[in-house]
Order: C-alpha cells, then structure tokens, then sequence
C-alpha cells in the first residue's frame, strides 16, 4: 500500500495506481468514455470503485492489482477497457510459503502503552460493557428470554442502576435437531459457553426448555461450573411452563442486579483488549481505504499487547500466502489444514470455495475472489500471526492471531465473541446494519458518499484517504476511537439498538 497515489491532474477523473506492477487503475470518480485518466483515452464508462486497463491484456494473461494476481483475462482487453467480471475470469491461486515475521511481537510500543477504562473481573479478563445476559439453549426457550427482557425494561427496574447496560437476551434457531456426539454440538456447546463467561455479562441466567439435545445440565458439567450469584440456570418444563419461567427470570435477575451494579470501570492496559475484524458489504475501495487503515490499528493494539482476531476463512481463500509468510512453520500449517476443511466441507455440500463475490460486491467493483480476499487480508495489518483458533475456541493468545469462521459476518462475529472478543471493529463499503450485543461494534464506512447516505449507522468516514488523509492518520484515528469506545463511549449501532439478533452460531452438519 505504500504506492497508493492520486492522479495529479485535476481536470481529470481520480484514480488509483496501487502498485508500479498493475496494469490497471482503480476510478475514484466516475469515468466517462473519452475521458483520459493515467495517460490512458476511456473506451467505457467505469463507475466509482471500478477497475480500467492501462495497457493491452491478451485472453488467459494476468490481471494484476495490488502487485498481485486477482484473475485472467477471458477476453482481449484493450488500453482504456472497463475490467470487470465480462472479460476477467478467476485465476489459479497462488502457492503458500513460510517466512519470517515483518516485525517482531517484542518491538516495544510507541511511547507509553495506551489505556482504557474497563470493568475488571473475577477471573482476570476485562469488560468494555456491562451487561446481564439471558442465554437460551435452545431455540424453543427464545420467547421465554425475549418475554423477560421486555418485562424487565417495562418495568423501569433498570433505572436504578445506571451502571449496568442492559439485559441482553441471546436467542437463536438451533439447540437440538443435531447429534449429541458430533462437530456440529461441540461448535454449539463451545458457543453457549464463550457466551455465558464473557467479560462483558457482568451476570448471566441460561434457560432452556427441558428436552433439546443440548441440555443445560451437560453444558456445565462439561465445563465444570456451578450456579452462583453470577450464574443460574432453570427450564421451562421443570419451572412449570411459560408464564412461570418468566416470573422466575425476571425474579432471578431482580436478585443479580445489585452485585452487578457494583462494578466499576478502572483504569485498565490496552494489552486487555481483544479486538474481532469483521468486514461485509465490501466494495472497490475496501482495500484502499478503511481495510488497511484498520490493520495499521490492529498494529497499533498488537504493539500494546492487546489481540486481533482476523477471521472468515472462505473469504481469505487465495490470499492465505500473505498470512502464511508471517507465520511459524506450526501456525501456518494449522491455517492451511483449516482451509483443507473448508474444501472439503463445502464440497460435500455440493459448493466451492472459489466461489464469485456477492451481487453487491460486484456492484461496489470487485471482480473475482481473489481480489476481494486479498483486501480481506489487510485488515490484518502487518503483524506476525500467532495462532489459529477453532470457531469459538477461546482465544488466549496476544497479538495477532486467526480464527476459522465462515464469511457471514453475525456468524463470523458471534465466533468472535464467543472467544473472547470484547471490542468488535467492521468495514463496509455498501452500507452494512449490524451490532453485536453485548459487545460495542465500531462501524468504519470506505467511501464519503456512502458515509454520507447512511450517517446514523456509520461511525468514521474512511474515504477521507481518498480525499488526502494518510492511511497512518486514519488507521491512529480508528485506535483512540476504540479506546474511547472500550471506556464507554457508544457506537452508532449501539444507539440504534443493533445487536440483540445478532447471535448466530454456527450450524454444522445435518438438522435432524
């Protein structure tokens, strides 16, 4: 990213030259045919986020972006040509190699180690939110969750404690249906209990119905706990139906209340950070613009020695050389034998998984997958990866680190949390309407004028490095914000209410 430049000619539309190896430019600004942009006379209209040939491209030749391969040619490709899915065509992906680190996780930070002001738990994690969570084990036990939670808000009872965030019910539409000894109830199980000791749950009740596969009382012998002043449990068919059930949750939450509101944020090293990288509704300045200012974020918290978690394995696929060039032999074998899976997995469902980007992203200027994963990729910055996780896995590692997820993001997210994540950060160019309760997400729009359409769910306008701001200001500038917003600050999807639907697990194998 160190070639990104603006064309220096105002008359002319913008456009981007990535790397001195492209043979194509990416539009900022509209192209019309006869508009000359690089030298280069426009035989088609190009639209904003759009790619246009700098020189001839003969049928099965590169197409080269970033430096970096991103398709073929399936059509003969004249100087000036509109680059888009009707003549580019996926290209074989690039092999993977093990190399050194770019920088050493020892470097020492920049100055002094940045702070945030978090809620410190009992077992030695940290809180950005403080929030009392209703887990259902099932999907059966959805309504009893979501009838409490409104009682509770109803009843004003929350008023009396300002310091607590809110009761967050956590539903789903899975939780039986699914073997008892398989992946797919290990992903769950995992899932639930990433959950329900999160940081940011300051108390946690879990119901389930009674009957379903995954039974309340299994989930905590298989992780060793016991009720407490933090955690209970009760079902529905044991507590004597619906209306009981709802009593009893509003009742037992009534009696957590206290000792949650005595929480308190306190100063706290951003070390304690753990911070999910998510993207959706990508577009053509994805990459340019809000992916690698996040990176350099993400590498401002790994210097600190918080974490980073790069996730959405399907949509890394064909840029996992990049990663792997950072990686120990040992880590970088995990990543590629998780890619191995997704093959084979999205084989035996009749799927590949080199699949072409959505509608929208096609629409926003991305062409291949390729192109799209190695924007992906950026978000990651430049530190050395660490360590691969399993969905859901809890994350235990500082620095940057990988976990396998599919590319939806809730899906994605939700593994995220599950791990540990207390801070989520996510890039679109589209114009993505997301949360992620009970963690705070921080939405970084890639274009001005989509930051402009869309300003109540948008949290920092990235197309401002189009406009001339460094890519390092940008990338310092979403660092404080999420420091702020670990200390309390709200998002914009937080004050639209974002997040209660958001809890997705991931289901693996067949309902039953």
């Amino acid at each position: 990213m160190s070639d990104l430049s603006l064309s220096s000619f105002r008359a002319e539309p913008r456009i981007l030259r990535l790397d001195g190896a492209d043979n194509l430019v990416v539009a900022v600004d509209a192209i019309q045919p006869g508009d000359r942009a690089s030298g280069v006379l426009a035989r088609d209209k190009i639209p904003r986020g759009h790619k246009m040939a700098l020189s001839r491209i003969g049928i099965g030749e590169p197409i080269i972006k970033f430096g970096q391969p991103i398709g073929l040619a399936c059509a003969d490709i004249a100087p000036g040509d509109w680059v888009h899915v009707h003549n580019v065509s996926s290209t074989a992906l690039p092999d993977t190699d093990f190399g050194p680190a770019i920088f050493a996780i020892d470097q020492p930070a920049f100055g002094v180690p940045s702070t945030f002001q978090g809620y410190r738990r009992r077992d030695g994690r940290t809180g950005t939110r403080n929030y009392i969570g209703i887990l259902t084990s099932v999907s059966c036990a959805a309504s009893v969750a979501r009838f409490a939670a409104d009682t509770l808000l109803r009843s004003g009872m929350l008023d009396a404690y300002p310091n607590i965030d809110g009761v967050v019910p956590i539903i789903h539409g899975t939780g039986c249906g699914l073997a008892e000894r398989s992946e797919g109830y290990e992903v769950l199980r995992r899932t639930q209990w990433g959950y329900a000791c999160h940081p940011n749950f300051a108390a946690v009740v879990m119901v389930g119905l009674g009957c379903e596969v995954l039974q309340i009382a299994r989930i905590k012998q298989e992780c060793g706990v016991e009720e407490s002043d933090g955690f209970r449990t009760l079902t529905i068919q044991e507590t004597g139906g619906t209306r009981r059930t709802v009593d009893r949750l509003v009742g037992t939450i009534r009696e957590m209340l206290p000792r949650a509101a005595c929480a308190r944020r306190e100063t706290r090293p951003a070390s304690e950070l753990m911070l999910g990288l998510q993207c959706g509704g990508s577009d053509g300045y994805s990459a340019l613009t809000a992916n690698p200012a996040l990176g350099f974020a993400s590498d401002l918290l790994v210097r600190d020695g918080g974490t980073s978690i790069l996730s959405e394995t399907p949509e890394i696929y064909g840029a996992e050389h990049l990663l792997v060039r950072r990686a120990s032999p040992g880590v970088g074998d995990r990543l590629m034998k998780r890619l191995r899976w997704w093959e084979d997995y999205t084989a035996r469902n009749g799927a590949e998984m080199n699949n072409s980007p959505s509608p929208g992203n096609k629409a926003g200027g991305l062409t291949t997958l390729l192109e799209k994963s190695l924007g992906a990729v950026a978000k990651s910055g430049q530190a050395p990866l660490q360590a691969v996780y399993e969905y859901a896995e809890p994350v235990c590692t500082h620095g940057l680190v990988f976990m396998d997820t599919p590319g939806f993001d809730s899906v994605s997210a939700t593994g995220q949390v599950a791990g540990g994540a207390n801070l989520i950060c996510f890039t679109t160019g589209r114009g993505s309407a997301f949360g992620c309760k009970p963690v705070p997400s921080l939405k970084l729009a890639t274009n001005s004028e989509m930051y402009h359409r869309m300003p109540d769910d948008m949290d920092i306008n990235c197309g401002e490095i189009l406009e001339g701001v460094s890519l390092e200001a940008k990338g310092r500038e979403i660092f404080d914000a999420l420091l702020r917003v670990a200390s309390g600050e709200r998002t914009t999807s937080e004050r639209l209410g974002y997040g209660d639907a958001d809890f997705v697990p991931w289901q693996i194998g067949a309902v039953m």
